[in-house]
């Protein structure tokens, strides 16, 4: 089979970030009896189920560690391995740190797919590391049943400029800088509903590195920072406001959509992950209509940063944002949570 025949979706039971396990099943998976050896250097562990761990060398300076990886979410094998290095790279940015270096992981189905796919693979991830200015140092690859690719990054972070995800205050306004859809694009290509015209839309997003999170770590008053994927809008913001006692309120018409989305969304092109996702954190949803459930649980894969910035600071992030031609959109506010604890912690007016 020729190369350019391949289609690598058909090879895998998932896409993407779509592929993660549900929150509801990792905190299973992460429960455990036997007592957690602790280190008074590891600021960032997994307790709040932060972008990537923060470990600190001294007292200015703390080095970022984090591994992301799945199975294809679209076609091309270039395109797979940039999109799924580009995910990878942007724990770093939602820590507001810079990348340093990366380890690529590849399992790789050898008697199915040829060493030549794989090696296109290799390259896109190479072609998104060269973006972020950093090197692929090595990796690991093992014979697998599906392909999965991904990357194990390294980043640095000034501790003083180190943006968490459960720091956010009361007041805090909420911005996104990527739209949402990406979950209902790729299922468009995979149940094969997606127009030609329309096949850039998602890839073009999810090959875009959320640099700007190294820009905003300038900025005293962003108070949490976390990039959207595989959970969701509405589970990332969830973690967000469980990690400060916080509740949200969204404005759902301001939440940016990708160009089609809706489109595709109205021929029923959900992701599996978007009900795996409501199932996992509905109680602490308000009431829904289906769109709005199909969208604020839609698993974004290389998705944007969700910001929380305090109401002084919000001009300067708007400017930040405007500098790196992106356009800011407040989709909400935080507040206080309720004595009323069967209240939802996110909300939509």
């Amino acid at each position: 089979m020729a190369e350019t025949d391949i289609k690598l979706t058909e090879y895998s039971h998932g896409a993407g970030c779509g592929c993660k396990i549900s929150p509801q099943v990792l905190s299973t998976i992460l429960a455990s009896d036997i007592p957690a050896f602790t280190d008074p250097n590891l600021l960032v562990g997994n307790q709040s189920r932060d972008d990537a761990a923060v470990y600190q060398l001294n007292s200015e300076t703390g080095i970022i560690s984090t591994t992301d990886f799945f199975m294809p979410i679209v076609d091309d094998p270039f395109t797979f391995g940039r999109i799924a290095a580009t995910n990878a790279i942007s724990d770093i940015y939602a820590m507001g740190g810079t990348p340093i270096m990366a380890i690529a992981i590849l399992g790789w189905p050898v008697n199915i797919l040829s060493a030549e796919v794989a090696q296109k693979v290799i390259e896109g991830g190479r072609q998104a590391c060269a973006d972020a200015g950093i090197m692929l140092a090595g990796g690991h690859s093992i014979d697998a049943p599906e392909p999965i690719f991904g990357l194990a990054v390294t980043g640095q972070i000034p501790l003083a400029k180190l943006k968490r995800n459960d720091q956010a205050q009361a007041g805090d306004k909420l911005y996104l800088t990527k739209p949402i859809g990406i979950g209902i694009l790729t299922t468009a290509q995979k149940q094969k509903k997606l127009a030609d015209e329309d096949n850039h839309i998602a890839i073009n997003a999810m090959c875009q590195l959320n640099k700007i999170g190294q820009n905003i770590s300038n900025i005293e008053g962003i108070n949490a920072l976390t990039d959207v994927t595989g959970f969701g809008l509405a589970g990332h913001l969830i973690e967000v406001c469980q990690g400060a006692n916080l509740a949200a309120t969204l404005s759902f018409d301001k939440i940016p959509l990708l160009d089609s989305a809706e489109h595709y969304l109205n021929l029923g092109c959900i992701p599996g992950g978007t009900q795996r996702n409501f199932d996992s954190y509905k109680q602490h949803l308000g009431l829904l209509t289906d769109k709005q459930k199909a969208i604020l649980c839609d698993p974004q894969t290389s998705g944007g940063l969700l910001i929380s910035v305090s109401p002084s600071a919000e001009q300067q992030l708007v400017d930040c944002l405007n500098e790196q031609n992106i356009k800011p959109v407040c989709i909400g506010q935080l507040s206080t949570t309720s004595e009323n604890l069967s209240l939802p912690l996110v909300a939509l007016n």
